[in-house]
């Protein structure tokens, strides 16, 4: 093995790599469209907790 650092698409047609995702059921568009997914900024994501307790503790405050 290198220490060398694959792109996706090399990772996404390495034999050994498609063997598996063929055993799983899995396409390599499928993954590519995860990834991009996971990419994307969530528009409705709620924000941590510290956050949170830090606007409300302003908002307390009135800072």
């Amino acid at each position: 093995m290198s220490d060398r650092i694959n792109t996706l698409d090399e990772l996404l047609s390495d034999p050994m790599v498609l063997l598996v995702m063929e055993r799983d059921r899995v396409r390599p568009e499928q993954v590519r469209l995860l990834l991009e997914r996971a990419r994307r900024p969530a528009v409705d994501a709620v924000p941590p907790a510290h956050v949170v307790a830090k606007s409300c503790m302003q908002q307390w405050l009135g800072r």
